[in-house]
């Protein structure tokens, strides 16, 4: 059974950083493309990093580019999201998820999602 779990949300001030975890179990996790979404409340899962199998392509969302960095360890199954210089406009439950092809970031071509954490921002 595949196990996506997230960690690291949290309440915090507007300018801090929070880096969020995501622990991968029940697959191979390096034959895996791994992306982290964000979900604001009554809004669509929208993309916010991305990165491949070997961890050498990212892909960030414009809305994150220069303060979010995504990255992977595959030795410990896990995709971490360094945020900083947070917005109120990131107050969101992230996602990540799973994608075994790697070549699409839209949320419906992912194959495994976790639960979610939630990150507020307040100003």
């Amino acid at each position: 059974q595949v196990q996506l779990v997230e960690s690291g949300g949290g309440l915090v001030q507007e300018g801090a950083s929070l880096r969020l975890s995501c622990a991968a179990s029940g697959l191979t996790f390096s034959t895996y493309a791994m992306g982290w979404f964000r979900q604001a409340p009554g809004k669509e899962h929208k993309f916010v990093a991305g990165i491949k199998r070997s961890g050498r392509s990212t892909y960030l969302a414009d809305s994150v580019k220069g303060r979010f960095a995504i990255s992977r360890d595959n030795a410990k199954d896990t995709v971490y999201l360094q945020m900083n210089s947070l917005k109120p406009e990131d107050t969101a439950v992230y996602y990540c998820a799973a994608e075994s092809d790697g070549t699409n970031w839209e949320p419906g071509a992912m194959d495994y999602w976790g639960k979610g954490t939630l990150v507020t921002v307040s100003s």
